[in-house]
Order: C-alpha cells, then sequence, then structure tokens
C-alpha cells in the first residue's frame, strides 16, 4: 500500500491474517523461579548506569568529518594503511620441528622403546582354572596324560 506523507510517500506491506504469526515467547504460565528472579535482578542493578555522552568518543564519526573537511578544503586524500594480519602459523608442522629437534634424556624410554616392551600378564594366577591342554612353554615337554572327553549331548 502507498500513502502519500508529507512532501514523500509511505510504502506498506499489508498482510493477510492467516499470514502473520502471534508472537510465541514461551508459556506465562505458572509461578517464576524465586532464584532466578534474584539474580536477574541483580545483574540488572548491576548493568545499570547513567549514560554520559561526553565520555563517549565516536571515532567513526571523527574520522568522517577530517575526511569531508580534507575534501572541502580541497586536500590531497591518501587511503589508510591496511595492516596486514600476521601469517597463519601450521601447528602441525610446529609441533613435528619441536620432536625433531628434542633429543630424549639418558636414561629415559622414548615411546618407541615403550611400545616394543611386551606388556607383563597382568591377570591373577591364583583364579585360574587347572585346565589340561592350552599353551605351553617352549622348555616344557607334553608330559602330562591327555583325556579323551565325551561328547556333549545336545538339547
Amino acid at each position: 500500500m502507498v500513502e502519500p506523507r508529507g512532501t514523500g510517500m509511505a510504502l506498506f506491506t499489508l498482510r493477510a491474517a492467516d499470514e502473520v504469526r502471534s508472537a510465541q515467547f514461551g508459556s506465562t504460565e505458572g509461578d517464576l523461579d524465586v532464584e532466578m528472579v534474584a539474580i536477574a535482578r541483580a545483574i540488572i542493578r548491576q548493568r545499570t548506569g547513567t549514560f554520559d555522552p561526553s565520555a563517549y568518543r565516536d571515532r567513526y564519526q571523527e574520522a568522517l568529518r577530517a575526511l569531508i573537511e580534507a575534501k572541502l578544503k580541497g586536500l590531497p586524500i591518501k587511503p589508510r594503511e591496511v595492516i596486514t594480519p600476521p601469517p597463519v602459523i601450521d601447528l602441525m608442522a610446529a609441533l613435528k620441528r619441536s620432536l625433531a629437534q628434542e633429543t630424549p634424556a639418558t636414561g629415559v624410554m622414548t615411546a618407541k622403546e615403550k611400545r616394543a616392551k611386551a606388556a607383563a600378564d597382568r591377570r591373577q594366577r591364583s583364579l585360574f582354572l587347572p585346565v589340561a591342554g592350552g599353551r605351553r612353554r617352549k622348555e616344557e615337554p607334553a608330559t602330562e596324560p591327555t583325556i579323551a572327553l565325551r561328547p556333549r549331548k545336545k538339547a
């Protein structure tokens, strides 16, 4: 919809009732949590203050005024120097370099040596059941008699 307003025109977008949704801010039913209300009040009290416009300095507006005044006086305008950001450091490459420079101290095992060392058998030997067969050590000859087992019946 277009309407004349003063010396200009105003444009409005009209919507049908089914195109407009009602505000959905959550439920207002039920009691508010007293603790949360106290926290909200404390935050509002802490952040509330008076605004002193004389303490505020608008650097953008100052730079714009200086630019306009320079153009009005006919002074040559030089563009501001753009500061290039520092180069991005490749963290993986830096880590590899630092690891290559690092020399292992004497008496300290490297990670490869730790992995190469066989892990100790941490099982509880007292809970092992005596079972014939299985793994045997190379030094032990097989002297135990083997027991013939009957096949189990299927249920």
